[in-house]
């Protein structure tokens, strides 16, 4: 993988694919290899550039700290490295805050947004409710298999059947997320910080006539559908979609379904250049 320094970190970065230059941001505890159901998918016809945040997986040290701008910072300069002008952002949880805030900062540079199971204001997901507190604990405590099990019951929907939450499901999502299901990278905490102190809400307007898609899970329990349609209600003339029975890992667990929705609306934008 190609790298970049910049701000005391040196980010790991993949591109591959040709066509119009699209840029994924992930959320909290994930690689950019999580990106991979959709970039293979999307690569035939765009050009796909997936990367580690600062202080996660192969982007060390963390160097400057980490905060929802300095984040998009990091894709802008990542931007500049490809010699793009602009691209169409995607972004997944703590990455549609990301994309939000190099929208909101860099609007000329943004062909469009996607965002995926996200919010606006970052401390509407990490608020803690009884059952979210018990499940994040379990993913923390126990035995190894105890916590994957837990980490499966944040991303994979409460209605799939129990082999959904399987030690086999674990070991296959793994590479996606960049370390074992039982083990949460140090970052995470510096992560979820930057995403309780960010709130785009008061500047959503100013993004009206950017085309935009959000789409959200049904059962999702870290960014339910509520704050996906007040996202989306933010953004005069943003498209919203929900898909039924799918949950916060639905990049990964309905990817046909996302990945449809990603083409057609990239697809949308290109042919009204």
């Amino acid at each position: 993988m190609p790298t970049l320094d910049t701000h005391g970190s040196r980010l790991h970065y993949d591109v591959v694919g040709s066509g119009p230059p699209t840029v994924f941001i992930q959320g909290t505890g994930v690689r950019g290899a999580g990106w991979a159901p959709q970039t293979a998918a999307l690569q035939a016809e765009f050009t796909c550039l997936v990367f580690d945040h600062r202080g996660m997986g192969a982007s060390q040290p963390q160097g400057a700290r980490v905060t929802v701008p300095q984040l998009a910072q990091d894709t802008l300069a990542l931007m500049d490295a490809q010699g793009w002008s602009s691209a169409h952002i995607v972004g997944h949880s703590l990455g549609g805050l990301v994309a939000l805030e190099v929208a909101l900062a860099a609007r000329a540079r943004v062909r469009s947004l996607s965002l995926l199971c996200t919010f606006a204001r970052g401390r509407d997901a990490t608020r803690l409710t009884a059952a979210m507190l018990w499940t994040g604990l379990r993913t923390r405590i126990g035995t190894r298999a105890q916590r994957r099990r837990a980490f499966l019951e944040l991303v994979v929907p409460a209605s799939a059947p129990p082999a959904a939450r399987s030690a086999a499901v674990a070991a296959e999502l793994a590479p996606l997320f960049g370390h074992d299901l039982a083990d949460q990278p140090p970052i995470v905490m510096a992560q979820l910080r930057a995403m309780t102190a960010y709130d785009a809400t008061p500047r959503l307007a100013t993004l009206a006539g950017l085309p935009t898609l959000v789409v959200s899970a049904e059962e999702d329990r870290i960014a339910p559908p509520s704050l996906g349609r007040s996202l989306a209600a933010g953004i005069p003339g943003a498209s919203y979609h929900e898909l039924g029975g799918a949950a916060h890992g639905m990049p990964i667990h309905r990817a046909a379904e996302v990945n449809g929705l990603l083409e057609q609306h990239l697809r949308r934008v290109e042919a009204a250049v």
